[in-house]
């Protein structure tokens, strides 16, 4: 601002000698704060960096300061025009080591090409770069160091006696213990490197005998050398090929493991992670249909209708509906990791007792009468409340044994995966609680998303259907879900905006905003069906004045469908601002952009946008 100073920077400094490096009244590049009357709530002059004077009352030192030094290297949150490789978002400048060959081993330190560099990191934004100086420690360049890697939040980096980097990452979460944190450390292998494989891909892992298919491996070289592959198709049958793939048949029914050894013409080789395959049965299919009112998001409160359909290639009989389970969960975070959910878990049993019939465990054992073997409600009785039961029941399973019900033996079952070992137990172990599991949605209806949905909750719902089987023939589950997203829109920090920047604070990002008028956009909402929207705000220090908002179709110039305001919140550290819109019935999906101004120039807080929350009211 022209009467306070400037925006905030991280920077990092190079000393060269003892000096004065501007903090509190410079930042980045000597940009110069104003002095400030508290007293008054006015402004006066910006500092001068040739000749700094800390006039503080709290002050116990000197008064005249020697000239300010400017930064080294420094960057807002937005686009840095002096250093753009650094990007934009959330800053956290960390300082690591300048990196000297001749104080480490050979056999273990980096290339000869970082001797002299000085090795910079971000806490937030994640990147590790390597600044190249001129002889006179000038910076000359910025270059991304490990351009690819993944870190979670690293806070500290030290080079270790071996020249090797380590690097201690905090974690993704603030002030908790995070299951990401820990020690890693970067080497550097020299020489020739192994071939890299990405995946290893089969058109499908499931098929009737004879089942036949083909597999394909995404693999490269990186040194380019010429690669061979050997495949192994986990029956005792291994082939080679020239190229990336392989036909393949079956002609017994069972499980297998198919894998890939990829070499180079060096012999040096990456053998792939197995592939798990079924012959005898194929997987039914599962389809679900969802019919909203809104094609972005749900509603709370608006009902949602669904269908499922199910394919089973297998059994063209009618479909069992005591083999279907339907449920809705509402999951915050979606998509950032594999998704295991509530159906998942709860159809588990249904598959469960449906291979017990497939398989030779019907031959000893019936599910209330007692056989040559316990009957599984007596299993289920006996270990219901023992909470080693699970791996107990599992190692049974593979291993065999007699002794515990009697001197009969209980065949092994080393080949059985243990995927399915696991949902025989559940479902086992569910005969003791059956009163307390979860009911299945019916194959068609209705769901009506609650008002009390967690913020950024999408409706996940998810449906599973275990087919028939046969004699010794595997029973096989299809597993399906259908996503609404939720009705309120978390900031990714990849939104359009102009004047706005972005924040990350406790896994949540905030759209800082400005004092100045500006804008952000959102892309594909469906406007259908909503009445309001609301914005959850938060600040460090309440605004005094408040701030404007009004939302537009298409453009920041565009059709104005509604506005509201955030008056001046008092002491409250959070503030909900409401715009009510005018209907929009196209049902198209549209850009909405967000307007904002201070209700007063002299606005001096700052606050941030949590979330915008789409409303049926």
């Amino acid at each position: 601002m022209d009467t306070r100073g400037p925006r905030g920077y991280d920077e990092v400094n190079q000393a060269r000698k003892a000096g004065f490096f501007g903090w509190p009244l410079f930042v980045g590049n000597n940009y110069a704060y104003h002095e400030f009357d508290y007293a008054t709530g006015k402004s006066g002059p910006a500092f001068d960096p040739a000749h700094p004077v800390n006039n503080s009352r709290n002050n116990t030192g000197l008064v005249d300061l020697p000239p300010a030094q400017p930064a080294y290297i420094w960057y807002p949150y937005a686009n840095s025009p002096d250093f753009p490789q650094v990007g934009t978002g959330g800053r956290n400048a960390m300082a690591g080591p300048v990196y000297y060959i001749d104080l480490f081993p050979k056999e273990t330190r980096l290339p000869d090409y970082y001797n002299g560099k000085l090795i910079i990191y971000d806490w937030i934004r994640g990147w590790i770069k390597a600044v190249t100086m001129l002889p006179n420690g000038d910076f000359d360049k910025m270059e991304p160091f490990f351009e690819h890697i993944k870190l979670s939040n690293c806070i500290d980096m030290e080079v270790g006696p071996d020249g090797k980097l380590y690097l201690l990452e905090y974690g993704t979460g603030w002030f908790q213990k995070n299951a990401d944190a820990g020690l890693s450390r970067i080497d550097y292998a020299s020489g020739n490197r192994a071939p890299k494989i990405t995946a290893v891909q089969v058109e499908k892992r499931t098929g009737s005998l004879p089942f036949n298919g083909k597999a394909t491996v995404d693999a490269k070289d990186p040194d380019n050398d010429n690669i061979t592959y050997s495949w192994n198709l986990g029956n005792g049958t291994k082939k080679e090929t020239s190229v990336p793939e392989l036909d393949f048949s079956y002609t017994t029914a069972g499980d297998y493991k198919l894998s890939v050894t990829v070499k180079d013409s060096h012999g040096d080789s990456t053998v792939s992670d197995a592939v798990e395959l079924y012959a005898g049965n194929e997987t039914p299919v599962v389809n679900i249909q969802l019919n909203s009112s809104n094609k972005t998001f749900y509603l709370p409160g608006k009902p949602v209708n669904y269908s499922v359909n199910i394919t089973d290639k297998n059994d063209t009989s009618k479909i069992d509906p005591a083999n279907l389970f339907v449920s809705v969960d509402y999951v915050v975070g979606f998509g950032k990791e594999r998704l295991v959910t509530g159906t998942e878990l709860e159809t588990a049993p249904i598959t469960g007792k449906v291979l017990t019939q497939t398989l030779d465990c019907k031959s000893c054992h019936k599910e209330n009468e007692k056989s040559i073997g316990p009957s599984f409600m007596q299993v289920a009785q006996k270990y219901a409340k023992d909470p080693k039961a699970t791996g107990y029941l599992s190692e049974k399973i593979t291993k065999g044994g007699s002794g515990v019900w009697g001197e009969t033996m209980m065949s092994a079952h080393p080949s059985l995966p243990q995927s399915d070992i696991n949902q025989i137990v559940q479902w086992i172990l569910s005969l003791s609680n059956q009163a307390n599991t979860k009911k299945s949605l019916p194959q068609s209806g209705s769901i009506t998303p609650p008002a009390n949905i967690e913020p950024g909750a999408a409706l996940v719902l998810s449906a599973s259907y275990t087919d028939k089987g046969g004699n010794n023939i595997k029973a096989l589950t299809g597993r399906n879900i259908a996503v609404l997203n939720s009705n309120t829109v978390m900031f990714t920090g990849a939104e359009k905006a102009n004047g706005y920047v972005t924040y990350k604070l406790n896994d949540v990002t905030y759209m800082i905003v400005p004092r100045e008028q500006a804008w952000f956009a959102l892309d594909n909402i469906d406007l259908s069906g909503v009445a309001s929207v609301n914005m959850m705000m938060g600040w460090q220090a309440p605004p005094q004045y408040g701030y404007d908002f009004e939302m537009r179709l298409d453009a920041p110039d565009g059709t104005v469908v509604g506005s509201g305001a955030l008056p001046p919140p008092g002491k409250q550290k959070f503030g909900m601002v409401t715009i009510k819109l005018q209907p929009v019935t196209d049902g198209k999906p549209h850009t909405v952009y967000i307007l904002s101004k201070v209700k007063d120039v002299k606005e001096t807080a700052t606050a941030g946008i949590g979330y915008v929350q789409f409303n049926a009211k």
